[in-house]
């Protein structure tokens, strides 16, 4: 990205198609996700009001908030699944407003709900999803057998409706990182399973840290924090806390997450 980006990625700029090579700089200081002002009503309700931030390449950002607080909503208007009442988000450069398609073929995103067809095996649901997101017959064919790999042979012909919560999750990162997107949004991808099972869905997410993808995961579980390269903590569709952990540990004069994410909440809805 070039450096005026950094400072304001939403500066008038030439595509990243133009850049020679057709690629992105690859700078680990380079702001791959900016939202400015990003608003979105429902009638009278205002989920998500004016918030701000961007994410640099590479890290992991923990949405954190309590439900309810906006979490989903952002995450929705990020993977342009929701319309924006107000505000700009510019993604690898591209303006989501205009650039959509574009913006699709870096990302992927995996919903609250695993986003997964139920009545269909897990091999059915890889070959749907690679099908729609334009995956060669031989690709599709690859990522099966990537597939009957990570999966134990006894639960390959069962329906997604009968996987145990740990391997739907499994399965639905796998649809989700079909075409090796660069960006990941994961909407609380660990609720509803249990502690072994998220540290285990954690060294997942650092695996794809390690080579080199960006991520923001939600959730409201506080333990998860300090997985995080650093914290958004949303409430009342505002961010009211941006920074790593530490920092904000030693900033606020808090001693445990918990403290700090319940001084935030006061001091939000009594400012």
């Amino acid at each position: 990205m070039p450096a005026d980006r950094i400072n304001n990625p939403f500066a008038p700029v030439a595509s990243p198609e133009s850049i020679p090579g057709g690629k992105l700089v690859q700078d680990r200081e380079e702001i791959v996700v900016a939202v400015q002002e990003l608003t979105r009503k429902f009638g009278q309700f205002t989920a998500v009001d004016g918030i701000n931030f961007t994410i640099k390449r590479g890290e992991i950002i923990g949405f954190l908030g309590p439900n309810g607080a906006g979490k989903t909503t952002t995450i929705k208007m990020l993977t342009g699944l929701l319309r924006p009442t107000a505000g700009e988000i510019s993604i690898l450069g591209y303006d989501l407003r205009r650039e959509l398609r574009q913006i699709k073929k870096h990302i992927g995103y995996m919903s609250q709900k695993f986003s997964l067809y139920p009545l269909l095996t897990a091999e059915e649901n890889v070959e749907f999803f690679a099908g729609i997101s334009g995956l060669s017959t031989s690709a599709i064919k690859h990522k099966k057998q990537e597939l009957s790999r990570l999966l134990t042979p006894s639960l390959l012909p069962l329906k997604v409706a009968d996987l145990p919560p740990g391997i739907k999750q499994k399965v639905a990162l796998f649809t989700c990182l079909l075409t090796d997107p660069e960006i990941i949004f994961l909407d609380e991808p660990t609720s509803g399973v249990d502690p072994e099972m998220r540290r285990n869905f954690w060294s997942l997410i650092y695996e794809l840290k390690t080579k080199g993808k960006t991520l923001l995961v939600s959730t409201h579980n506080l333990d998860e924090a300090e997985y995080t390269d650093r914290l958004l903590i949303i409430h009342q569709g505002k961010i009211i806390l941006d920074g790593p952990l530490a920092q904000l540990l030693q900033q606020k004069g808090a001693s445990t997450i918990e403290e700090l994410f319940k001084q935030a909440i006061i001091n939000h809805e009594t400012s």
